[in-house]
């Protein structure tokens, strides 16, 4: 799943492989997927895309959005993106496909859910969950202080878990249920401990959590969960995920427990992080 890490490098892999270079035809909705979102009716992609040349990608949020010309292609959280050269064999399977002059090839891929949405500049405005990801603080820019993280404590915002308050209701658009695993046990936090109950330190690790460990696993090229646009996984290892096959902390050696919990799974320290 894209969540900013990902975002973030697959829009610069994007910059560096197809930047410049001209559409020669374009499909959506090739292989029928019951929860794959489109912008109208996705018949019309390859007129709307056909013979437009490709300008900058751009990560924010959980999504990576292309520009080609006066239109966008914006690319939602579960879709696997991958990048093909000339001659490579392609999926006979996808829910885009952006062929090139050049016989190069990028392909749009769900598992379970996801948007592959082409569409006039300015035509998504009126999406909501679009425009505030979009127009949302990058957590890993300048304007994303401790100051401003302390406005996201509002009364609602108190009664709910850690978990719940950094992956829900857009805060943090692109943190989601994958980085927050690595992001509470570097800030010793347990995912069901209320924010209420934070201290002033407590508020203090988990904004500096959310910068550094965000920023690692940007550096090392996403998480190992994860592939990139030539099919390979990201270079940051998770230290809580599904590839830690051991259950065991890496930060200290005790056991790490895996539950059922917001619709999701949440993976904790039993030392580090203590109990709610």
């Amino acid at each position: 799943m894209i969540e900013i890490p990902e975002a973030i490098v697959v829009s610069g892999q994007l910059n560096q492989t197809i930047r410049g270079k001209r559409i020669k035809s374009a499909a959506a909705d090739s292989s029928p997927h019951k929860f794959a979102w489109y912008f109208g009716d996705p018949a019309g992609y390859d007129k709307l895309l056909n013979g437009r040349v490709i300008g900058e990608a751009k990560g924010f949020g959980c999504r990576v959005e292309i520009e080609a010309e006066d239109v966008a292609i914006n690319i939602g959280e579960g879709v696997n993106l991958r990048y093909f050269e000339a001659g490579e064999a392609l999926p006979a399977k996808h829910q885009l496909l952006v062929a090139f002059e050049d016989g190069s090839a990028l392909i749009g891929s769900i598992v379970m859910y996801g948007g592959v949405w082409a569409f006039p500049n300015g035509a998504m405005d009126n999406d909501n969950y679009y425009k505030v990801s979009k127009e949302a603080i990058p957590p890993l820019s300048d304007s994303f202080d401790y100051d401003y993280f302390t406005t996201l404590f509002d009364e609602k915002s108190l009664k709910m878990s850690a978990k719940a308050f950094l992956a829900t209701e857009q805060r943090v658009p692109g943190l989601g249920n994958g980085v927050l695993q690595d992001i509470l046990l570097n800030a010793r936090i347990h995912p069901k401990k209320k924010a209420r109950d934070l201290s002033e330190e407590q508020r203090r690790e988990m904004f500096d959590s959310v910068k550094t460990t965000l920023a690692e696993m940007v550096a090392g090229g996403g998480r190992d969960t994860e592939k990139d646009i030539f099919g390979k996984p990201g270079g940051y290892a998770t230290k809580l995920s599904k590839n830690n096959k051991a259950m065991i902390c890496p930060d200290c050696g005790s056991p790490v427990k895996k539950e059922a919990y917001m619709g999701g799974s949440i993976y904790y320290c039993v030392k580090c992080q203590g109990n709610p």
